[in-house]
């Protein structure tokens, strides 16, 4: 993977975190779980040390980008953990697995 990879996986990434925000924000659950799968499938490359590291404005894009993924898997938190507490509280026995 070179360097250029590395950047279009991350922008890649950041783009379907920003679908998974829309999903969210708009009930979309079927759609939230396909672009979670996606987004993992894209994100496979990342583990296991794989990505070459980068420097000068190459380095800051990427660091731009992981901000960008965090905030956006903190708006999908926001909004999916509240409605998975209700629907745990909801179901009887649900949290006894917990």
């Amino acid at each position: 993977m070179i360097s250029k990879d590395v950047l279009s996986m991350y922008e890649n990434i950041a783009d379907l975190t920003n679908k998974m925000v829309v999903a969210a924000r708009t009930s979309n659950w079927d759609g939230l779980e396909h672009l979670e799968k996606q987004c993992a499938s894209e994100a496979v490359a990342t583990v296991g040390g794989s990505a070459p590291a980068l420097s000068g404005a190459k380095r800051q894009r990427k660091i731009d980008l992981l901000k960008q993924i965090l905030a956006n898997d903190r708006e999908i938190r926001n909004i999916t953990e509240p409605w998975m507490m209700q629907l745990s509280s909801a179901i009887p026995g649900a949290r006894a697995g917990r």
